[in-house]
């Protein structure tokens, strides 16, 4: 099994063109063996919980961040693409702890 971590780009066996991006923390990766993920989008405008990222290599898009999935990495077969920049990992998982904090 590959060692994913938060901010890798992955792709997902049974989706063509998408890419995802892993936002759990590494310490719930290490811990549970699986990960969530939200999807990456090419044409999507940015907004409050749409997140334009850019990876290392050559990956562009937007992250959706209300679309969390869980993955079990060993029920499917994934593949690193690319990863991001500690900066847009900050901004992703920011706007995804925004969606679940308390009024």
């Amino acid at each position: 099994m590959i060692d994913f971590k938060q901010g890798d780009i992955i792709k997902i066996e049974g989706y063509r063109q998408q890419k995802f991006v892993i936002v759990s923390k590494n310490s719930f990766i290490k811990a549970t063996g699986f990960f969530h993920v939200c999807p990456v989008f090419k044409d999507i405008p940015d907004g409050p919980v749409h997140i334009v990222v850019k990876g290392k290599g050559k990956t562009v898009g937007t992250v959706i961040c209300e679309q969390i999935k869980a993955i079990d990495p060993n029920a499917r077969n994934c593949r690193r693409e690319d990863f991001l920049y500690y900066e847009d990992i900050m901004n992703v998982s920011d706007a995804i702890q925004c969606i679940f904090e308390y009024d």
